[in-house]
């Protein structure tokens, strides 16, 4: 805010800075399609093929699983909290400011509930698998238009955003049940919870703060 405010009064004391941002906003406009063009193709080469790594392995597909469960039980009792995570073969990392002793409980409750059929708790909106999903729909969208069309417009760049981000929930919680998820964690077991507390350059302290990083570790007995 107060950067804000003093962005406003400087342009009212020096009202000539008003053309160069303007020149600035109207070239970043007009290169938008060309850069949302070789984005898109971008997408459309990688997407697929990150989907498919994560498809064809088991044990990070039930690790994705969890990972999704634990943060999904956590949020049921606590609300939208400031929590990511990433998926291993060996387990999982959560990220995020908490407590130790609850992120084990809600890995475990999750673990539980997956194994007593609960298998929405290992869907999450927040998923990259999500992410991705709205983000190959956006591509393929916007070059379809610009295959019909034959232009780069803002309004084709601005459609194909919207689009995607109607539908991409939907495909992206589609590609989480059936490739970058598995609920299936009955030969599945959890070890542990290492975690670390920040550190501030050579002097790291320990004491009073919430760690900020966690690694549920996994095991499985077949």
């Amino acid at each position: 805010m107060l950067f804000l405010i003093l962005a406003f009064l400087l342009l009212v004391i020096f009202p000539w800075l008003l053309i160069p941002l303007a020149v600035f906003f109207l070239f970043n406009l007009l290169l938008l399609p060309f850069g949302f063009t070789l984005r898109s193709l971008l997408n459309l080469l990688t997407i697929p093929g990150q989907i498919w790594q994560i498809a064809t392995n088991r044990r990070l597909r039930m690790n994705h699983a969890l990972e999704h469960a634990t943060i999904n039980v956590i949020e049921e009792h606590y609300g939208p909290q400031q929590l990511s995570g990433f998926a291993r073969e060996d387990g999982f990392f959560i990220k995020g400011p908490a407590r130790p002793q609850l992120i084990e409980e809600a890995a475990r409750i999750g673990l539980r509930r997956l194994q007593q059929g609960e298998r929405e708790l290992a869907i999450h909106r927040r998923c990259g698998t999500s992410i991705a999903a709205a983000n190959f729909l956006a591509s393929a969208i916007f070059l379809f238009l610009l295959y019909v069309t034959r232009h780069f417009t803002l309004f084709n760049v601005l459609l194909a955003v919207v689009v995607a981000n109607l539908l991409g929930p939907l495909l992206g919680d589609w590609l989480q049940a059936h490739f970058t998820t598995l609920a299936d964690v009955e030969d599945m077991d959890i070890v542990g919870v290492e975690y670390r507390v920040p550190e501030f350059g050579f002097f790291p302290l320990p004491l009073g703060f919430v760690p900020t990083e966690f690694f549920v570790r996994t095991r499985y007995y077949h």
